[in-house]
Formats: structure tokens, sequence, C-alpha cells
């Protein structure tokens, strides 16, 4: 595969982290609207699903309660809402040059990495339903296959690049070396 290839497939794979991070930030703000919206949805399924409606409900009520007696609570979500913005942005460099910015992607797999033993230790410790804790786990397992995808594009550019200039290298000195002779 030719370096313009590679180059193509990695932009691509570190647009869906970017519209992913993205989506993430701005649906932070408006939190209770949206579990609003997802009780609504998930009630006609009590019968089915009654921990997860349960759980939803909790959580609606939380945030209405929680928002309206205390209502700077909500400015920690703004942050995390801020927070996956910064992070899209973030993976600009990466998007323009990826091989110099090649930390950028790195940084974002031991996030990824990372995830997994947050949810796993402070899920049970903040009364987080097992099932919940896997939603939040399906965060690692999503972003993390795109950028070790755009990982090993960036390294096998670098690779080819390097042999490039290699190959440039030994054809000048050659050259120069026959010259002198």
């Amino acid at each position: 595969m030719d370096v313009d290839e590679r180059l193509r497939r990695t932009r691509g794979w570190l647009w869906v982290v970017v519209v992913g991070l993205f989506l993430s930030g701005v649906t932070a703000f408006p939190l209770e609207i949206e579990v609003r919206w997802l009780l609504r949805a998930v009630e006609p399924l009590a019968d089915e699903v009654p921990a997860l409606v349960g759980w939803v409900e909790r959580v609606h009520v939380g945030l209405v309660e929680t928002g309206d007696r205390y209502p700077f609570m909500r400015y920690g979500t703004d942050w995390l809402a801020f927070a996956h913005l910064v992070l899209a942005v973030a993976f600009w460099g990466p998007l323009r040059d990826p091989v110099r910015n090649v930390w950028v992607v790195q940084v974002g797999m031991i996030a990824c990495a990372g995830i997994v033993p947050l949810a796993l230790i402070c899920g049970p410790v903040r009364e987080i339903p097992w099932f919940w804790t896997v939603v939040d786990l399906s965060f690692a397992v999503g972003a993390f296959p795109p950028l070790w995808f755009a990982y090993r594009h960036i390294r096998a550019v670098e690779a080819q690049q390097a042999w490039q200039m290699d190959v440039a290298g030994s054809s000048t000195s050659e050259a120069f070396g026959s010259a002198g002779a």
C-alpha cells in the first residue's frame, strides 16, 4: 500500500474518533433532557428489563433533584463536555501531520486503556450497575480499534518514508563516491 493510501486511511480512522469525541462532548451539556428522553423510550420495556428502566429513572431523578437544589453541580458535566471537545480538537494535529503527531494517537490509546480500570473500580464504588459499567467500557472498545488502525498506518508511513530517505541518501552518496574515484 502506498503512502498516500495509508494517510487517507489514517485520516479516515481519526475522523471516526474526532466525531465520537465531538458527539460525546455536545451531548454532555443537555444531560437532564437526554435522560428524560431515554426514560420515555425505555419505560415501555419495564416488564422486560426492569433493572435498566429503574436505573435510568434513578439517574433522571438524581439529575433533576441535584440540578434543582444545587445547579452549580451541572457545571461538572459542562467541564466534561468541554474536555471531550478539547480532545477532539487535539486530534487536529494527527489529521494534519500524522507522523509528527503520532503521540496524540498514542495518548488516545492509553486513555482508552485507562477507561477499563476506572470503570471497573469506580463503577462499584459509585454504585453503578454492572450493565451500565459495560456501557462505559464500550467507549474504550469503540475508540481503541480506530486509534490502533490509525497508529499502524502511521508507523507504516513512517517506515516507508524512512526507507525512501535511505534509498535517496544511498543513491546520492554512491553518485558522489563514484565521481570522486
